[in-house]
């Protein structure tokens, strides 16, 4: 899933859940659910380096940050909600974010990235398969979750 897709997530899951311990173990848990899922990726070591990634990185969390941002302005959320909202928020991208730590710290983050690795189902789409690649059709998963995300929080 792209970076936009788990800051939805875990938006919905803090603006719904009261108990900040609940949150913060749903935020992980949908994290690694979703990337379950068939889903792209962006970024294809055959074709660019990790720091030639940077601006989708970038422009992904903007859009995500930008999104919920505006729920926020047309939302009256309490302060209580809004922390819940940024706990669940960074719970459902610190598994990423450990990913990308991993490639500076290979020892002490190998077995949380061997876990994401796993969760990914990278054991049955192999690297380089059609089913990691960014098509529109590895990205309908993540269209479909981020306007269900995006409608919850508007709505409910």
């Amino acid at each position: 899933m792209i970076l936009s897709t788990h800051a939805l997530t875990g938006a919905v899951i803090g603006k719904n859940i009261n108990n900040i311990w609940l949150v913060i173990l749903l935020a992980l848990f949908f994290h690694f659910l979703m990337d379950s899922l068939r889903h792209g990726e962006y970024f294809d070591d055959r074709y660019a380096k990790l720091k030639d990634t940077w601006w989708k990185v970038g422009l992904d969390i903007l859009i995500g940050f930008s999104i919920i941002a505006s729920i926020f302005l047309i939302q009256d959320w309490n302060e209580k909600i809004l922390l819940n909202v940024f706990i669940g928020i960074f719970f459902s991208l610190l598994p990423d974010g450990t990913t990308l730590l991993h490639y500076f710290n290979h020892n002490f983050f190998s077995k949380i990235k061997a876990f994401h690795s796993f969760c990914h189902c990278y054991w049955r789409y192999p690297r380089y398969s059609e089913e990691r690649q960014w098509t529109f059709r590895n990205y309908l998963n993540d269209i479909f979750l981020s306007l269900l995300a995006i409608v919850i929080l508007i709505f409910f």
